[in-house]
């Protein structure tokens, strides 16, 4: 069965996404578009506009086209939008880059992609110079200055820019790498018509009014950060509020600070605004709406944000391949779900093992169709057919079901299913029971190898306060059937997470492994 949404749909332009989002830049004129959270560095809509023209003409005088690319190694900063929509101008695609990611990461996403020229912070110049060798790049530029590289500000004087003749159904505008955090991370197309499409999907289910100031803290390198924070904002014109990294004092005090009105959250922040006495020395009273992503968020930590900040609190729910593809009411019916299709967009669930398409409130893998989705992965083709059926429909890997209300419900992720005994396991489960412990802060589950059951369920846990192996897992197995027992624990300091607070399961894998 095939679910559709019940939004009304909207239409598509056919255009390039920087013309889209900087439709009405020139009308919001000297309103600031984005600002560090120092305050130090800002651009009006009106300059913002004419620095997208003016790299575009420079990079088209370097002899930028169609179908090249530009790299991006660099947090969130003021000038991040310039450059990557002055690189799409010009027809090239832009391959956003995580900074934290390792050397080695970084020069296969950039030989992978056949980067021209990287744009990134002198605080990056060692990192990236080692890595000029190893890769195609023929020019660094930075914001600011250092030696040996271009200054973005040169950038800005511009240069006669050709028409790269963009055909938005089928050009790349942006390269960004899925998580990794169950494998190897893959590049992710994403067209022009793909992100006007998600841009479209966010503003009109979670829409941003004029005066809004956000604070721009998911990274620009995710998808997250990028189509939901950094462009949904610029095409509704809100003011931006750049911060290079979260730090708690540092993001409580930038909301009082700038009179923050919305915020983008992933669930580690959301738990942040819901518990931490830190939240109370701040004034947060211009708070209208908190927005989640990139994880599931806990209902019950949600109600303790709406409750203690007195704002709206939603969640959505999308990957790198198809973001946004559903969310949240502002008032949900079902406050565990992750709420209903986003406009234009097709769901069904499949049974995993026949492939059978299944009816309401049955559990099985959720595909996706809609104008949203990716155009594959980057040289990756028997990948991309593992993933993108022939109708369009794209395989998430998350199992779920629809109810009657037509919300969407996630169970878990296919991939991380623990196998003991032949039996199916989740760990999302496992964690929710072991993050109602007092004495639990944070926790993760991962299946470890086991000789006679394949794989056994192992607990990490940080510990509120000093506790026991035993009386954990003692805690654990009177609330579940006896083949989801948790068998082996380990305290930990932190659980570790991405940018956008997905449990790198991969990383306490290999933990345990070198135990």
């Amino acid at each position: 069965m095939i679910f559709t949404s019940p939004r009304t749909p909207v239409e598509i332009p056919q255009t390039t996404l920087t013309s889209f989002v900087l439709e009405r830049a020139q009308e919001y004129g000297d309103k600031v578009a984005t600002v560090d959270v120092t305050g130090t560095t800002q651009y009006t809509y009106a300059e913002l506009a004419a620095g997208v023209r003016a790299v575009a003409g420079s990079l088209s005088a370097r002899g930028f086209r169609r179908g090249d690319v530009l790299a991006m190694l660099a947090p969130n900063v003021p000038a991040y939008p310039i450059a990557f929509h002055g690189a799409a101008m010009a027809g090239a695609a832009t391959v956003v880059l995580n900074p934290l990611d390792t050397a080695d990461d970084l020069a296969n996403h950039l030989n992978e992609s056949g980067a021209r020229m990287i744009v990134t912070m002198p605080s990056e110049m060692e990192k990236v110079t080692a890595l000029l060798p190893r890769t195609k790049v023929e020019e660094i530029v930075v914001f600011g200055e250092a030696e040996g590289a271009t200054s973005f500000d040169s950038l800005l004087a511009g240069g006669d820019l050709a028409d790269p003749g963009i055909q938005p159904d089928e050009d790349v505008v942006a390269i960004l790498h899925s998580s990794g955090s169950t494998g190897y991370p893959k590049g992710v197309l994403l067209t022009h018509r793909n992100m006007i499409a998600n841009v479209l999907q966010t503003s009109t289910c979670a829409p941003t009014a004029e005066d809004e100031k956000v604070l721009a803290v998911p990274p620009f390198h995710h998808a997250f950060g990028l189509i939901m924070v950094m462009n949904a904002s610029l095409l509704q014109g809100a003011t931006l509020v750049t911060m290079p990294r979260f730090d708690p004092g540092a993001y409580l005090k930038a909301v009082e600070d700038h009179e923050i009105t919305r915020l983008l959250v992933v669930p580690t922040i959301a738990t942040l605004l819901a518990r931490s006495p830190q939240v109370d020395q701040f004034d947060m009273s211009t708070l209208r709406m908190i927005v989640s992503g990139g994880a599931a968020l806990d209902p019950a930590i949600a109600q303790m944000c709406r409750d203690r900040l007195g704002c709206n609190v939603a969640q959505g729910y999308g990957l790198t391949e198809a973001l946004v593809s559903f969310m949240q009411l502002e008032t949900p019916v079902q406050p565990a779900s992750v709420g209903q299709n986003t406009p234009n967009i097709e769901v069904k669930i499949i049974d995993v093992s026949s492939g059978e398409e299944l009816d309401r409130n049955q559990n099985g893998e959720v595909l996706i169709r809609g104008p949203h989705v990716m155009k594959g992965y980057l040289n990756a083709e028997e990948a991309t057919r593992k993933v993108l059926e022939p109708d369009g429909f794209l395989h998430t890997g998350d199992l779920g079901y629809v109810d009657d209300g037509g919300e969407l419900f996630l169970v878990d992720r296919i991939k991380e299913l623990i196998k003991y005994k032949g039996q199916q396991v989740s760990p999302v489960e496992l964690e929710a029971v072991l993050m109602t412990h007092p004495k639990v802060a944070d926790a993760a589950v991962v299946g470890v190898p086991d000789e006679e059951a394949s794989e056994i369920p192992k607990g990490f846990v940080v510990a509120r306060e000093p506790a026991t192996v035993e009386e954990i897992l003692t805690y654990v197995a009177e609330r579940v059937a006896p083949y989801k027992k948790i068998r082996r624990l380990e305290f930990i300091d932190e659980i570790p997470r991405t940018p956008v607070g997905k449990i790198q399961r991969r990383t306490l894998k290999q933990r345990d492994q070198a135990a």
